[in-house]
């Protein structure tokens, strides 16, 4: 079992910047990745970006060059740094771990996100 608590959402006007906290406990060492998704009301959940164990990352192409994904050195907790924020960013925001060799998904119970002036 692992457990996810978020942090860092909030309220930004367009072209800001927020930073997302997610941290691990429980089966750490059995995390194989972790990463963030994002769902608005009107659209499915999308991977925002993930970091492996190993420290390879991948972004969806509508946040590439404006968002990083990083991790701390005992890689309990993922930290998702948002720049140059829009209004279609605005969504729920979930950490995610992919967990042991099954890769069984364990979700936080999300943060808000709200870009608008």
């Amino acid at each position: 079992q692992v457990q996810l608590v978020e942090s860092g959402g909030g309220l930004v006007q367009p072209g800001g910047s927020l930073r997302l906290s997610c941290t691990a406990s429980g089966s750490i060492s059995r995390i194989y990745a972790m990463g963030w998704y994002r769902q608005d009301p009107r659209k499915q959940r999308e991977l925002v970006a993930i970091i492996s164990r190993g420290g390879n990352t991948n972004y969806t192409d509508s946040v590439k060059g404006r968002f990083t994904i990083s991790r701390d050195n005992a890689e309990t907790t993922v930290y998702l740094q948002m720049g140059s924020l829009k209004p279609e960013d605005t969504a729920v925001y979930y950490c995610n771990a992919v967990v042991g060799l099954a890769r069984t998904k364990y979700w936080g119970r999300g943060t808000q996100v709200t870009v608008s002036s």
